[in-house]
């Protein structure tokens, strides 16, 4: 018996669509391709994150790697490996964990760079022009190879990144994390520990 690929003709399509897995799939030209799972560093770098930001902004707040936000272009849909949302969106998530172009973007999200220049491509290239286009105020890049925390602030636009190594503070331009005391060496390191 030979098995077709499911293919959609649209995003509303594919969120009607249900395989009965728990696979994260990216939608790209209308077929689905599943997204390995992340690396141990990774997760331990985002998890790492989550618990800094949880005492800040609230556990409804703070999701990490379920959250699918839908943007434009090729895939039409990402999963951040953290994400901050907005008050508003806890009550629109209940019934999926998808934040819409016709809903407000998310406040932050946050991307650890996996190895690899196709990798380091997607986070640095493609994913900063889609999270920019749907006016996603600030998107951090935590990459461990060159050991840097980029925090790209959008303004006009457009985001402006800055770089933070070593013992530099990372410091957000999100009146809600002001508070946070974290260098970019404690960020990188806790991927490891």
């Amino acid at each position: 018996m030979t098995q077709t690929k499911q293919r959609f003709s649209s995003f509303e399509e594919y969120l009607d669509y249900d395989d009965g897995t728990e696979n994260v799939c990216e939608l790209f030209n209308g077929e689905l391709i599943e997204v390995p799972p992340e690396s141990g560093l990774n997760v331990g770098i985002a998890a790492f994150l989550f618990a800094q930001f949880l005492p800040i902004v609230g556990h409804l707040r703070v999701r990490i790697h379920s959250l699918e936000i839908e943007v434009r272009g090729e895939p039409r849909n990402r999963f951040p490996d953290l994400t901050i949302i907005r008050e508003e969106h806890i009550a629109q998530l209940k019934r999926r964990n998808t934040i819409r172009l016709s809903m407000a973007p998310p406040l932050l999200v946050v991307e650890v760079v996996s190895p690899g220049d196709l990798q380091r491509d997607r986070d640095y290239i493609a994913k900063l022009g889609q999270y920019g286009a749907i006016a996603i105020p600030e998107y951090w890049i935590v990459d461990p190879e060159t050991q840097v925390v980029s925090v790209c602030e959008l303004i006009g636009g457009t985001y402006e990144m800055k770089e933070f190594r070593g013992s530099d503070r990372v410091q957000s331009q999100l009146e809600i994390l002001q508070s946070l005391q974290l260098t970019a060496q404690e960020i990188l390191k806790s991927g490891s520990e």
